[in-house]
């Protein structure tokens, strides 16, 4: 389970460290599949890789709680300030992004050694009984910076193992008993695409109270929706499907302009991983955590970029629903995601749920575009130093994604949780949700 950071300021120092080091364990059972090669492959400027997300996190730690609070700390490699800083202007100087992957120095047995030395030290700050206000304030934003770095260690290492031609397996597949077992605590199976209707008026948009959010979450502000309806489920692998058949790559009609542009400039035919397959028969694949498999039908599209969505959205006569229509929506019928520890078949998105009433994969599945950009809500204030740096400088030329998906940590997710991306990026873990 997931450490509960909302309750950190009235948690025992013994169960801070303990919040602390199931985290930092989460992180380490993730990379325990992977050889050291796999931890040091960057497929792409835009994932990193295991072994630098490994040492990121543990960078965080040291860099905001450590280095400020603990007089008698000592760096473990003062060159890991450069090496391991993201984004932070108010740091210092960065590792270029797209470069990550030539760091094959240091070795992962001395990250591995750098997160020992960090968590010592952590731990012993924690065990204090009495740390002020703004260690906890920070604790809970590096429990959760952490969090977010494990959903990115699994879509980044699936891209990495996507482009080996062997098609590797991250872990192996969960045999049918194990399967069907998942299925029927799930419930999955085939569910018709229905439409819940919404009153809308004026509502109310985004967190309060002290439990913890990101900053891009507050104020919480008044917004007026007209009525209108949410697809009960999300767009299936064969709803995708007959958008292709139709021609949907080749209709510039159904485009806007940069998505037309990215279709041709970059041969887009489907979804990310799909793949057609080799023979006589002409069916998809698609690359999994498990491998290459047979595409599942029933099974959520996935793996789609906002531009895909949108045209897909068009092609069903509907459209993709904006952010605050997606959380009044969830609140009315599910204010909070379901704490459940995952499972091995929860590795990649299945059918939905034959539940009578209700929206269905709200989270859990896949991260659901929607039609806002993302932007400070009004209010928004970007906090001072270098943790202001966390959200409010990318709010340009990026969408709002809501929900959470299978690669969320337990625990993680919540009702105004606002994910973001630019447009064209399909290697996260994301779905459609229509709206009209």
């Amino acid at each position: 389970m997931s450490p509960d950071t909302s309750t950190l300021a009235h948690l025992s120092a013994q169960a801070r460290i303990g919040a602390y080091q199931r985290v930092r364990a989460a992180s380490v059972a993730i990379a325990a599949p992977l050889s050291a090669e796999d931890s040091q492959v960057q497929s792409m400027p835009d994932a990193s890789p295991v072994k630098w997300h490994l040492a990121h996190t543990t960078w965080f730690f040291e860099t905001f709680i450590l280095e400020t609070f603990d007089d008698d700390y000592r760096a473990f490699d003062p060159a890991f300030k450069v090496l391991y800083n993201s984004y932070y202007n108010t740091v210092g100087d960065k590792h270029p992004r797209p470069e990550r992957g030539l760091l094959s120095r240091p070795s992962l047995d001395e990250v591995r050694a750098y997160r020992t030395h960090v968590d010592t030290a952590m731990v012993a700050l924690l065990g204090d009984p009495i740390i002020g206000a703004a260690v906890q304030q920070l604790l809970a934003l590096g429990i959760n910076h952490e969090q977010q770095h494990q959903e990115l260690m699994l879509t980044d290492l699936k891209h990495m193992l996507s482009v080996n031609p062997l098609c590797p397996a991250y872990v192996a597949a969960p045999g049918p008993a194990a399967r069907a077992a998942s299925d029927v605590a799930t419930g999955t199976t085939a569910v018709s695409a229905e439409w819940q209707s919404f009153t809308g008026g004026l509502v109310e948009i985004g967190h309060q109270g002290e439990t913890f959010a990101f900053d891009n979450e507050s104020p919480r502000h008044q917004v007026f929706l007209r009525p209108f309806q949410l697809a009960r489920r999300l767009v299936s692998n064969r709803d995708y499907l007959a958008f292709i058949a139709d021609g949907g790559y080749a209709r510039h009609e159904l485009w806007l302009s940069e998505g037309w542009d990215r279709v041709n400039h970059g041969g887009w035919r489907a979804p990310l991983y799909w793949r057609q397959a080799d023979g006589d028969s002409g069916g998809w694949q698609e690359f999994t955590l498990h491998g290459l498999q047979a595409l599942d039908l029933d099974a959520p599209a996935s793996h789609v970029s906002f531009f895909e969505a949108d045209a897909y959205a068009r092609w069903a006569d509907a459209r993709l629903p904006t952010e605050s229509e997606w959380e009044h929506a969830a609140s009315e019928v599910c204010d909070a995601p379901p704490l459940q520890p995952r499972d091995s078949a929860a590795l990649h998105p299945h059918a939905a749920g034959k539940e009578a009433g209700g929206l269905l994969q709200l989270y859990g599945t896949l991260w659901q575009w929607t039609a806002s950009a993302y932007l400070g809500y009004p209010g928004f204030r970007t906090a001072e130093g270098a943790v202001g740096e966390y959200n409010g400088k990318f709010m340009c030329n990026q969408f709002v994604l809501r929900g959470s998906s299978l690669a969320t940590p337990v625990g993680h997710a919540r009702l105004t949780y606002r994910n973001f991306f630019q447009p064209e990026k399909r290697w996260q873990f994301t779905g459609i949700r229509l709206a009209r």
